[in-house]
């Protein structure tokens, strides 16, 4: 009969401890017992990740460099003033209000005053964006991912995303992409550009941070894949609060996200709570967005393939009231709720929507909105929502796409009548 996991560790104890005590005279029982213990299958536990700790005073990006791939460096509670780049597989975690990450003092590691700044993203444009680092170079097809932990070599795009006054980059590269890094319970507050970036990513995960009063976005990420965003704060950004794009640099078909998550974040006082422009195959799901000029917007262009094959479901987008001034592309935005626009085979299903209101052209419940670039709505599916008290209307489908269906929604009124 073979015997347990515990008669072999002490089969293995015993063996060792009897040839130490004797080695001298049986060196040979000692490699027999070896032997024996290696025969009954005796290994030594995996090694756990290694974890290193930041206490206030001390730098966060001193810990990542020293870092090796799979290390779990925990920020103790405190206020660190600092830019943090990650350019390798790593846990970073906080005490989530109690960890505050917020921009260097002028001299300390910030951005040069003479460094040029890119302008705050529009919202809804399909117009390349300047991002908020140096723009990178678009992949190769068939760029090499990095193996699992393997580190990035930084670049330029990455040392100017580290000193462009975002709070934490996560940056790969076109040839070698940056896979699982985890950022958990931090607090990135009050930086010009964005809370947190990340650009050529495999399996970002945002869980449980608070990124707040930001000047472009809270959490943002292009070029990447299977990202999870979930359980975070986003509040009083600029722009949007939670920001998902193929690429801020230039125009280009819609990425496959590979089915990136939104999920159960809480997105009030943005510009957008939510945006995914130009994106493919992901989910946006049981999100709370209130108080923003706008809810969720999903945005594409003329480019191939084009943006969508997407699931909103199960959000609770409520007065979303707060007024933002337009620009030269876009008018103001108001009291809006969901836009789709370019958008296709996207699924809109069983969201609350309720009492978004404004006289902006984007205003309203549930709008499929004319692209500007002539892109259409097409093949979408609207379904079981409940859209109430919203103005001008709860329900509104604009420009020439064809295919788009409403289907047993709970709503007051629409635009044409007849589709509640």
């Amino acid at each position: 009969m073979c015997p347990s996991a515990h008669s072999v560790w002490r089969i293995a104890l015993i063996a060792h401890n009897f040839c130490i005590v004797t080695n001298r005279q049986l060196k040979s029982l000692m490699c027999i017992a070896v032997v024996m213990a290696a025969g009954l299958g005796v290994a030594a536990p995996p090694a756990a990740a290694a974890g290193r700790r930041v206490h206030p005073g001390d730098s966060i990006q001193d810990a990542v460099d020293a870092a090796r791939p799979g290390d779990i460096i925990t920020v103790m509670p405190g206020t660190y003033y600092e830019n943090v780049l990650i350019t390798k597989r790593l846990t970073l975690r906080g005490y989530g209000s109690r960890t505050v990450i917020r921009p260097p003092a002028a001299g300390a590691g910030a951005a040069s005053p003479e460094a040029p700044v890119a302008p705050a993203a529009p919202a809804v444009s399909e117009a390349p964006v300047a991002p908020a680092a140096s723009a990178v170079p678009e992949a190769p097809a068939g760029a090499a991912q990095a193996a699992p932990g393997a580190p990035a070599a930084p670049g330029r795009a990455a040392t100017a995303c580290s000193q462009a006054d975002t709070g934490i980059c996560v940056m790969g590269t076109p040839e070698q992409s940056v896979n699982q890094v985890k950022i958990r319970a931090l607090t990135v507050s009050g930086f010009k550009r964005n809370g947190i970036w990340a650009s050529y990513t495999d399996r970002l995960s945002v869980e449980r941070v608070i990124s707040e009063k930001n000047g472009t976005w809270g959490i943002a990420q292009e070029r990447s894949t299977r990202g999870v965003f979930r359980g975070n704060i986003a509040r009083d950004n600029t722009e949007s609060g939670i920001f998902i794009a193929n690429t801020v640099a230039r125009e280009g078909g819609a990425t496959d996200t590979l089915g990136a998550v939104v999920r159960r974040n809480t997105l009030t006082g943005n510009r957008i709570g939510v945006t995914v422009r130009r994106v493919r195959n992901l989910s946006v799901s049981g999100n709370t967005l209130t108080g923003n000029c706008g809810g969720i917007f999903v945005v594409g262009d003329e480019g191939e393939p084009g943006a969508g094959d997407m699931t909103i479901r199960g959000n609770l987008i409520h007065e979303n009231n707060k007024f933002c001034k337009g620009n030269t592309r876009l008018p103001d935005i108001q009291g809006v709720g969901i836009v789709l626009t370019g958008a296709e085979e996207t699924v809109v299903r069983s969201n609350s929507i309720r009492g978004n209101v404004g006289a902006s052209p984007l205003s309203g419940g549930i709008l499929l909105f004319k692209s500007f670039v002539g892109a259409t709505n097409t093949d979408n599916v609207i379904q079981d929502n409940v859209v109430r008290d919203n103005q001008p209307a709860d329900l509104a489908n604009q420009g020439t796409g064809t295919g788009n269906r409403f289907v047993g929604n709970r709503c007051g009124t629409s635009v044409p009548a007849g589709m509640c």
